[in-house]
């Protein structure tokens, strides 16, 4: 690959301010590239969002292979024992391959913001919510991103192996892959979520893409069996109004070139693989266009055979990516209002973040402390870095770090940029002082929540 091309790519990133946590790069089996953005760190895990329907398909795979499952098999007779609601002769004819292919008919809408997921996640049993769903198309004719469907077969490994994916994964897939550090939540049935929310180190990523990439192999064992291993990179769905189509649980685009397939997930959570250039891309980050980063590596591929050697070039990208792991210069700025609102409560209106209140307390020009106090949970107290380079604390989702900064727009605007580092969401917080009030304009990078304006006030 082009050393060049790949140091332009950092360029980019750096010039446009692009929020991406992480690069990977490995071409025929070597670790090209491995670099993490500050304040995201190496050796901390990520949330990894829809990619984790790539790993539940694959461990689906995995059990139908140990004949624990059967592609074709009704999901009724998965879920024999329990009563099914709106059971007619579509809902019978509903396969485990029609849930990987997001095809399986069920009245499930992926649009309005997953809707179907946000009432599947109110109930009190999940798997059975989206088993009880009536049908509305029959199964195989259409597809419809579902995120349920993928917890109704993570809920179907569960039945016929006793474990749940994350257990099964640790036997099966994590374990021989030497993947360790893993955060994957459960329901209150104890069936690990299916859709999203697992959390991995992107080399952990990258050991998936690899496995991918060699037909389920990996050194000397078949993790996956290779017949169903092809079939899940194989069109099994047309997604409308674009060029995509869909396998088991992966994306494809075979008409491109390179043609490649792709476990994809909000924010820019990638593991792109294209056997064609024997290469594993694995990207995260904080709601950015992996596509805009992807066409320099497109461009470094400029042959199938070694290149010449470019060490001025090498050692340019070597000190990019030293470069992207280290926090910015600091520079202050701090007005006298910072003093007059310091140590004060702010108690906030009803709003989407479910944000009680919180506690600003200046002492100094670099770092302020920050407290929020959410509708479910106390947020320990955390710094804020006052002299453009935010601060990095722990305590967050999961036990991962999360950064924030912020700086005096005017003698009354204070901006806040709150990052849940590995956990995909960015908040940011324009607070406006008036007297004792206060008007927050609350803005979320992905878009997890809309933007909007709260009221508050403090009787301090």
């Amino acid at each position: 690959m082009d050393s060049a091309e790949l140091a332009n790519a950092f360029d980019y990133v750096r010039d446009h301010h692009t929020p991406i946590h992480s690069l990977t790069i490995v071409r025929n089996g070597h670790v090209v590239v491995d670099a993490y953005f500050w304040p995201f760190q190496q050796g901390q895990s990520h949330d990894v969002a829809s990619v984790t329907k790539s790993v539940t398909s694959t461990l689906t795979g995995i059990a139908i292979g140990k004949h624990a499952l059967e592609l074709q098999q009704p999901l009724t007779s998965v879920f024999a024992r329990q009563k099914i609601a709106n059971l007619d002769e579509r809902k019978r004819r509903m396969t485990i391959a029609h849930l990987l292919a997001m095809s399986s008919g069920l009245d499930c809408d992926g649009g309005h913001g997953e809707i179907t997921l946000s009432q599947m996640r109110q109930s009190t049993d999940w798997a059975r919510f989206m088993l009880d769903l009536p049908m509305r198309d029959e199964p195989g004719s259409r597809f419809e991103y579902c995120s349920g469907g993928m917890h109704l077969l993570s809920a179907a490994i569960t039945q016929a192996t006793g474990k749940s994916a994350l257990d099964y994964a640790r036997r099966e897939l994590f374990g021989p892959l030497g993947i360790r550090d893993v955060a994957w939540p459960a329901d209150g049935q104890g069936v690990s979520y299916g859709w999203g929310d697992l959390h991995l180190q992107p080399l952990d990523m990258a050991r998936l893409g690899y496995l991918w990439l060699n037909e389920g192999r990996w050194e000397d064992r078949q993790l996956v069996p290779k017949a169903w291993m092809r079939a899940a990179v194989q069109p099994q769905s047309q997604p409308e109004g674009g060029d995509e189509k869909y396998g088991y649980g992966l994306w494809l685009q075979p008409d491109r070139r390179p043609s490649l397939f792709e476990a994809n997930g909000r924010g820019g959570q990638r593991i792109s693989v294209s056997p064609e250039k024997n290469i594993v891309v694995v990207f995260t980050g904080g709601e950015f266009e992996p596509g805009d980063v992807g066409a320099f590596i497109l461009r470094a591929l400029k042959s199938d055979q070694p290149l010449p050697e470019n060490p001025s070039a090498t050692a340019r990208l070597a000190a990019a990516v030293a470069d992207a792991a280290t926090p910015p210069h600091p520079v202050s700025f701090l007005p006298p209002r910072a003093r007059t609102i310091s140590g004060r409560r702010y108690t906030l209106a009803d709003n989407p973040l479910g944000l009680k209140s919180f506690v600003l307390t200046f002492s100094g020009t670099d770092v302020a402390q920050l407290q929020l106090t959410l509708a479910n949970r106390h947020d320990p107290a955390r710094p804020i870095g006052l002299d453009g380079v935010p601060r990095v604390s722990p305590g967050g989702n999961f036990g991962l770090p999360v950064a924030v900064g912020g700086r005096w727009e005017s003698d009354s605007t204070f901006l806040i940029d709150y990052n849940e580092v590995g956990n995909i969401n960015a908040y940011r917080f324009q607070l406006t002082f008036t007297g004792n009030d206060v008007d927050v304009e609350l803005s979320e990078r992905s878009r997890v929540i809309q933007d909007t304006r709260v009221h508050g006030t403090s009787a301090d």
